[in-house]
């Protein structure tokens, strides 16, 4: 069984950075597509940033110039580097995984298999 848990949310002033973790567990293959995707109240769960299993990295429109991810394969974790972060960041974070993706750029929520808890992120002064 596939589990991913995210980390490394928390509070945040405007200006300043987060890095959240995600580690996948108990796959059986090391290609996989992982993206992080966000949700704040009342709105749809929108894509942020994702990395596919060939490393390739695609953005949503929230992430450009600011965020960036990155892989640890021998670890299996997955990390977001969210810099120069706005009270519009504001909201949970979750972890995507699709097992097998091809190296496609996958960008809905139904596109991914396994999801993290989410974790929450608060940009405030």
């Amino acid at each position: 069984q596939v589990q991913v848990v995210e980390s490394g949310g928390g509070l945040a002033q405007p200006g300043g950075s987060l890095r959240l973790s995600c580690t996948v567990s108990g796959h059986t293959t090391s290609s996989y597509g992982v993206a992080w995707f966000r949700q704040a109240p009342g709105k749809e769960r929108d894509l942020v940033i994702g990395i596919t299993g060939l490393g390739d990295t695609y953005y949503g429109d929230s992430a450009l110039g600011r965020f960036a991810i990155s892989r640890d394969n021998a670890k299996s974790t997955v990390f977001l580097q969210m810099n120069s972060l706005k009270p519009e960041d504001t909201a949970v974070y979750y972890c995507a995984v699709r097992l097998g993706d091809y190296g496609l750029a996958l960008i809905k929520p139904e596109h991914f298999e396994y999801w993290g808890q989410g974790t929450q992120v608060t940009v405030s002064s």
